[in-house]
């Protein structure tokens, strides 16, 4: 929590195995300036549906804006 509050971080890379365990926080974080963006690991598979990012991203276009 302290990352989301430092003027001189826009940007959080965080492993998705790590944010599943935090998830709470990462889905209570709205503010545009930092972004969190959840990376693979080397240890566990990406798996997009989990992605809170990818996730906001589809409720925001419909699928004729995309074609």
């Amino acid at each position: 929590r302290s990352f989301l509050n430092r003027e001189d971080i826009g940007i959080i890379l965080i492993s998705q195995c790590l944010a599943e365990q935090i998830r709470h926080a990462v889905e209570a974080h709205t503010r545009p300036i930092p972004a969190i963006l959840e990376i693979p690991s080397k240890e566990h598979p990406y798996d997009p549906s989990k992605d809170s990012v990818l996730r906001r991203a589809r409720g925001l276009f419909s699928p004729e804006d995309l074609r």
